[in-house]
């Protein structure tokens, strides 16, 4: 993806985190105990999947973009997981969900050309 994609995009790659990270929160509220109700994940849930969808008819996707956005989704699911196992080491170790979420990070990085070098920048 160039620089124009990816400002483009960049409102779906940020729900899309939104989406998994609040996702994530709605399943610890309904399945953990050690996590206390709340509606706001719910809501927030709920709301970030509809201006998903709402972005995905107005606009076409660039090729590439659901793949990312997917990553991104994973990226907030594991992240909001690592970040709860974190709190409560109760639930067990973050190890795994936070290697997942930093390697999907990474690849997420790579593909939109952040970790591009400078030289190829300068070239351009």
């Amino acid at each position: 993806m160039n620089k124009e994609q990816v400002k483009a995009e960049r409102k779906t790659l940020i729900l899309s985190v939104l989406a998994g990270l609040c996702g994530n929160a709605t399943l610890a509220v309904f399945t953990s105990s050690a996590v206390a109700f709340s509606v706001f994940p719910v809501l927030a849930f709920a709301l970030a999947v509809y201006c998903l969808y709402q972005e995905y008819l107005t606009k076409p996707m660039s090729e590439g973009t659901p793949a990312i956005a997917f990553a991104c989704f994973l990226v907030g699911a594991f992240g909001y997981s690592a970040f709860l196992r974190a709190q409560m080491p109760e639930m067990g170790s973050n190890f795994l969900p936070l290697i997942i979420a930093l390697g999907l990070l990474f690849w997420v990085a790579i593909k939109l050309g952040i970790l591009e070098k400078k030289d190829d920048q300068a070239a351009a």
